[in-house]
Order: structure tokens, then sequence, then C-alpha cells
């Protein structure tokens, strides 16, 4: 049984329906990333799951209890959300923030620990931060501080991480750094993750589980290799693309085609 299923979700905002009838389990410990156009259901699938938004109709199951039933502790401490877009206060250092994510952890009988102040560490260093714990996260790159931010989650010491489009502005360089640590966790540290990505070369380099969707539903889900297609990629996203695979590392490509190359076609 997978740690993390949703079943039969319909949810939205307001009176306006975005998933309809999603079924999706999570592989245990690989990465599933969630592509699929903007407005689809992608972000509101990832927060139905974690609790954040309830569904109107069907169940997201943690361990095999549904989510909805759990008190926010208890999801806390099993299941990490990195949100799109997260801002930091003015002035929290590096060390602050990522001591957020030990919230799960305390209570009025228990303060702070010695295993608190390990898993603090242990985080920024994973995650590469520990040279400038005490800087203020608001001083560092946009790379760093979504590093940060990762550590913050990794501090929570959860097996199930979920993060909304964790790339976003970021430089291909720090894009792929960012990727190589995610899927670490999971490959490395048999850690379960669930990804929302726009950039489909990074989504189908990166993922063990690919789910495409469109429309708040699910349109195809499993390997890349299976599911990553020329015709899927213009069923989903009315895409006109090429896929290869790079001969030196074995991972599909998405190359659109040019405007040239459209009216070469034309012409033939």
């Amino acid at each position: 049984m997978s740690r993390l299923e949703a079943l039969q979700i319909h949810a939205g905002y307001a009176e306006t329906t975005i998933l309809k009838s999603v079924d999706l389990v999570i592989p245990d410990g690989q990465v599933t990333i969630l592509i699929g156009p903007n407005g689809c259901g992608k972000s509101t699938l990832l927060k139905t799951m974690a609790r954040i938004l309830p569904p109107s109709r069907g169940h997201v199951l943690l361990d095999g209890k549904d989510i909805q039933t759990l008190n926010t502790k208890s999801v806390a401490a099993r299941l990490g959300l990195l949100p799109q877009g997260p801002i930091a206060p003015e002035g929290l250092t590096v060390r602050e923030l990522v001591a957020q994510g030990r919230f799960p952890h305390q209570s009025l009988l228990r303060q702070w620990t010695k295993a608190d102040e390990v898993a603090v560490n242990g985080a920024m260093e994973t995650a590469g931060i520990a040279d400038f714990a005490d800087r203020a996260v608001d001083t560092l790159s946009g790379g760093q501080r979504q590093r940060c931010w990762v550590a913050m989650v990794l501090a929570q010491e959860t097996e199930l991480i979920l993060l909304d489009e964790p790339t976003t502005f970021l430089d291909l360089k720090v894009q792929v750094d960012l990727m190589n640590l995610l899927t670490g966790l999971a490959h490395e540290r048999g850690r379960t993750l669930v990804i929302v990505l726009h950039e489909l070369s990074l989504a189908a380099a990166y993922a063990d589980h690919l789910v495409m969707m469109k429309d708040g539903q699910i349109v195809a889900s499993g390997d890349p290799d299976d599911i990553f297609t020329t015709d899927r990629l213009k069923q989903v996203f009315n895409l006109d693309a090429s896929v290869l695979r790079d001969p030196a590392s074995g991972r599909l490509v998405c190359v659109p085609f040019t405007a040239r190359r459209r009216v070469t076609e034309a012409a033939q």
C-alpha cells in the first residue's frame, strides 16, 4: 500500500471545480512529478494531497487514513510541504528559517532539544547552505533562498515531501543542482517526493513516475519512457515537439519545433 493516495478527488475554489474524479497513487521512495498546462489543476492537487485544501468529494489517504481526519501536527510530522513562492520575514536568518521545520516536534512539554539542533544542522548540510547559516535569508540569491526552504522541509524529518514549482525563476544550472539535490533524497535516502514542475525536459529527466494533467484530470501517469511522447505533448499542451534521448545521460529531452520548421513542413 502506498503511503499517500488520492481517491476520486473533486476539489476547487468557491463554486469552481478544478479537479474532477482524480485517482493517484504515489509510489513510495520515488520522485513523482506533475506536469500540465497552466490552470490544469497541478497545484490544486498538491494542496489537496497536503491537507491545505479539503476535497468536495473523494478522499486523500495518508498511511491508510483520511488525511482530513488527522490533526495538523500529525500530518506535519509525516508530510512536508514547500508551497509556491514562499517569502521569509525580513531579517530572518537561515538557521532561524530552517528551525521552523521543527514545529511538528515541539510542544508545551517539549521545547528545543539536542535532537532539534542535530536535525537543523543536518538539513543545512544536506541542502548545502551551512556556510551561511547566520546570514539573513533576504540577502541570498534565488537559488540559495530556495535551498533554505528545502532545508526547512528537511528539518521536519518527514518521509513524504511535496514541492510546488521549486525551480521557478531559477537559472538552468541552479535548477539542475536543486533537482539533483531533491532526487538524491529519494534515491539515496528513501524519501518520497511529489513535485509540480513547468519545465518539461527537467520533468522527463528527473521523474521516476510522471503524471500528465489537463483540464483537472490525469491524462496519463507512469514511467516517462512510456508517457513522455510527441503525441502526448500535442494532446496535453498542444505543443509540436520532438522527444529525443540524450546519448550522454540517457535522459529524455523535449525539443519544440521552430517556426521555420513549421513553414517548411507546410510547404511540403
